[in-house]
């Protein structure tokens, strides 16, 4: 149940900016352009935020294995 919410989650943040918090405690910024079933995800833009939630390194497109992902979440998107 729980795989299919957050299957559900990654549908609607296509295209959009996500944080991703990895196993090694590294987390990544960047946009969502693809997934499959294991939660590998395809970011483009992609950026390795530091401690202080700057970005410490650019890192283009990039594939992120699902193993080794702890949380994805949507970023707020600011009103215009």
């Amino acid at each position: 149940m729980s795989t299919d919410i957050s299957l559900k989650v990654l549908s609607e943040s296509l295209g959009g900016k996500v944080l991703v918090r990895l196993r090694n405690g590294r987390v990544l910024r960047g946009v969502l352009q693809g997934y499959d079933q294991h939660m590998n995800l395809i970011l483009e833009q992609a950026e390795e935020l530091n401690d202080e939630n700057s970005v410490s390194r650019q890192l283009g497109v990039i594939v992120v294995r699902g193993d080794s992902i702890i949380m994805v979440s949507p970023t707020i998107k600011e009103k215009k």
